[in-house]
């Protein structure tokens, strides 16, 4: 990225502006935009500091009140974290306060902090070719090569989420159950370090359903028992979707958990 390329004043030629005019963005709107291409280009890595305010205001020429406007609004969206006395860092899903921020399930009894990392067991890792459905979630060609995952997650023994998972597979070449399986931390932070895929943002559909066959069997559950489907679609930078996940949730020792701002 060139640091010296021109940055618009939103104020500059305000006066001759018409209908027709393109609207100019705010300076620190730009500066935004600038620092989020070098977290898409990998100039500095989840989990690594980026430059000092007053760095990053003499690389792109404008105030430190410019650039800590643009790195809160980052902060915002959790591309960033601050850390008191120490910096702004690249943000990451090893990082304890971001790792569940996908995950909304929570214990009715305490919370995910005192329940412990769930028990992981990989059913399966295939890759196969994409229906269409899952072609057009992923923003691909229908046949294009994807890689399937299934999941269940336990929690003190009790199988409690089951999910299936599509990645397309030319960024997740290599990925296999077993590495899936000797990995200890987050899926998401394992996409991070070994694949070079930050997941950024979700969006989901969820509605309550009963469960197949195949859902009783790896849930432990019988016909008549609600499961919370949750059907989510994740984003890597430039909103790439980067993985379709789909996952039945148990919902008798668990409760789905949204904080509205």
């Amino acid at each position: 990225m060139n640091p010296h390329l021109t940055l618009t004043d939103a104020s500059a030629g305000a006066s001759d502006a018409s209908p027709s005019t393109p609207a100019f963005s705010p300076l620190y709107q730009q500066i935004k935009g600038l620092i989020l291409q070098s977290l898409q280009a990998s100039e500095w890595k989840p989990g690594e500091s980026i430059p000092s305010e007053m760095e990053l205001a003499t690389r792109y020429r404008v105030s430190q009140g410019t650039v800590r406007k643009a790195i809160d609004e980052l902060a915002n969206d959790h591309l960033l974290i601050r850390k008191q006395g120490k910096g702004t860092f690249v943000a990451t899903h090893a990082e304890h306060q971001v790792q569940y921020r996908f995950l909304k399930l929570v214990p009715d009894q305490g919370d995910l902090n005192t329940e412990g990392p769930a028990q992981r067991h990989i059913v399966d890792c295939k890759r196969l070719r994409a229906s269409a459905e899952i072609a057009r979630a992923l923003s691909l060609r229908t046949g294009d090569t994807v890689l399937q995952v299934r999941r269940v997650l336990s929690f003190a023994n009790i199988p409690t989420i089951l999910e299936d998972l599509w990645l397309p597979g030319a960024p997740f070449k290599g990925l296999t159950a077993e590495r899936l399986s000797g990995y200890h931390g987050p899926m998401y932070a394992l996409f991070e370090t070994e694949f070079g895929v930050r997941m950024v943002r979700a969006d989901e559909k969820i509605r309550a359903v009963l469960p197949d066959k195949t859902q009783r069997e790896l849930l432990d559950v019988s016909a008549h028992t609600p499961l919370l489907s949750v059907e989510r679609v994740a984003y890597t930078y430039n909103d790439t979707p980067m993985e379709l996940r789909r996952g039945f949730y148990r919902t008798d020792t668990h409760h789905y958990h949204n904080a509205l701002n």
